[in-house]
This record gives C-alpha cells, structure tokens and sequence, in this order.
C-alpha cells in the first residue's frame, strides 16, 4: 500500500488514512480517513473513481427525531470507528463505506491535510456552537491538539484577542506559533486566581472559552473567567462526573454548552483548508514508516520531541 498516512489522535487511538486500496466501495481507512476511490457502486455526483476522498468516522440511523433534524451526531443509534470494543476501526488495507459520509477532496488540499479533517471539524463544531465570529474574545483552556486546532479554526471564523492556557511551556510556544495572542502557564494556582490572569493578560473577561483539556480544573476555570452571558464550551471529555461551579455560572447567565464530534461540518472544514484559511502543518510534528509504528505510538504516548501529531506512511 503506498502514500497511507495514520496520525496518531491520543493514547491507543492510531488512525491510518491510506490509499492504493479497493473493496466494493469506497477504501479509506479509520477515523477521519482518507484515501481513492477504486470502485465507488453508491450512486453520487460529487465523488468518482480515482478520487482522493475523506469520511464522517461515524455512522447513523437516518430515521430517528435528531437524524432527520439534521442533528446527526446526537442520534442515539449512533456508531464511531474510534470504539473497537463495539465497532470496528479502519486499520486495515480494505475498508467499505457508505457514500453519503464520503467528501472528495480538492486538489488545494493535501493528502496530510485531508488527514486532518475529522479533528479539525470538531473545532469548527465547537466554534459554531459556540457563535464564535468576527471580534469573538477568546479564552482555549488546553493546548494539545485539539486546543490548537480549535485555536486555529476560531482565528478562521474572525475571532480576536485569543488567550491559550496549558500547564506544559512546550504547548504553549506551539499555540504563539498558531496564532494565540496571549498564553498562560496554569500549572499552579486555584481557578479563580488564573481566571483574574486571564483577565489581566486580555484586558476584558471573554466572550467564549472553549475548553479542550478534558479536566475539571480547566472546567472551572472557563466559568470564572468568561464574561456575564458568555458560553463555556466543553470541547475536551473528562470523567463521567465533575465538581464545578454551576451556581457562579447560573447567576451570571454563562452557559455552558456540550459539543459532540461534529455535523455538517466536513465541507466548512475542507473549504477553510482548501483556501488556506487554516494551517494545520505546524501541528504534523513527526512521520514514520509503518514498521516504525511501535516506536510512533511511544513517541506521541511520551511527547517526546514536542510530539503533537505522528503520521505513519507504508
């Protein structure tokens, strides 16, 4: 199999986007693949054979209330290639998949770039859930990969005065890189004390946090330090449960708003790469040769080298 890409999204979490491959319908690979189609049989006017193709990892009924809403993502029959427990993944050298969640890919988009869609059209979700647009003020509590993609996608959408937290320097140099305006090292300190940073680095309260750390702490502190009616988006997943302070947040009108994977977000995200809106390659950190795909995941699970996104080609 050649030109294969599989960047590796968390810990056991490796997703390999591959071509050359061929199997009743469309061959990409894992969540967010990518990859040609050799022998597409359901009937379609965007994509033909010999196209380079990206999919929606995640299938739905197309019959229940959110389905026909529009609100696929939230359908309760719901599967993602991410759950090998319940569903299986997209690592292998054939994959069948339905037409309707296959997006070609433009010629302006590359094949790393097109590996790229399905994260970074969580941050475009997170963003239009969270109204951000022209003069948004911005607070992203994390600053992995997802905090950067989000940082990316807010800046695309027009938002300004962007502040990014994380408790590692490395993270943070990588979000000024990006983009970010300001950046705080929250490795110590209680909520309520960073949030009056916050405020002091920005000048103003924001508009919008989107908080992608998957922590309490950075939880909390989205909701001391946005503005009265301002929104709290929890992009990053913590524990089942959480202690934060939702009376601060009810008495002052901030809501605080779930995102789940994405909808009707894969065309924004190609066309905002497409038209070089946003630049995803400061984030591929690393590229690897398939039999080095030991060494690939040690390197991400460590960070070693300031590895944010590792690639495997075969």
């Amino acid at each position: 199999m050649g030109n294969t890409y599989a960047p590796l999204h968390g810990l056991n979490d490796l997703r390999l986007f591959g071509n050359n491959v061929s199997y009743n319908s469309v061959d990409v690979t894992e969540e967010g693949g990518w990859g040609p189609v050799r022998t597409f049989q359901v009937a379609s006017s965007e994509v033909r054979s010999g196209d380079r193709v990206t999919i929606e990892p995640g299938n739905f009924c197309r019959r229940c209330d959110q389905c026909l809403a529009g609100k696929y993502n939230v359908c309760p029959q719901s599967s993602f290639h991410a759950n090998v427990a319940l569903y299986p993944g997209c690592i292998g050298r054939y994959f069948q998949y339905p037409g309707h969640l296959v997006h070609r890919l433009p010629d302006a988009v590359s094949d790393e770039e097109g590996a790229v869609v399905e994260p970074l059209s969580v941050a475009v979700h997170a963003c239009r859930r969270a109204g951000v647009t022209a003069g948004t003020t911005l607070l992203v509590t994390g600053g992995g990969c997802i905090g950067l993609l989000c940082l990316a996608a807010a800046k695309a959408f027009g938002a300004t005065n962007i502040l990014v937290t994380d408790i590692k320097a490395s993270s943070l140099a990588m979000a000024k890189k990006m983009g970010a305006d300001h950046t705080l090292l929250v490795a110590s300190g209680d909520a309520q004390s960073q949030a009056g940073q916050v405020r002091q680095l920005m000048g103003c309260m924001p508009d919008v946090t989107l908080e992608c750390s998957g922590t309490q702490a950075g939880l909390c502190l989205g909701i001391y330090a946005t503005k009265s009616r301002g929104k709290v988006v929890q992009v990053g997943l913590s524990g089942a449960t959480v202690t934060v302070p939702l009376v601060h947040a009810g008495v002052r009108e901030v809501d605080v708003l779930g995102v789940y994977r994405f909808v009707q977000c894969f065309p924004i995200t190609i066309s905002l790469l497409a038209k070089k809106k946003v630049d995803v390659k400061p984030l591929i950190t690393h590229r690897f040769e398939f039999d080095e795909y030991k060494k690939a995941f040690e390197m991400f699970r460590s960070g070693e080298d300031g590895a944010i996104k590792c690639m495997i080609s075969c």
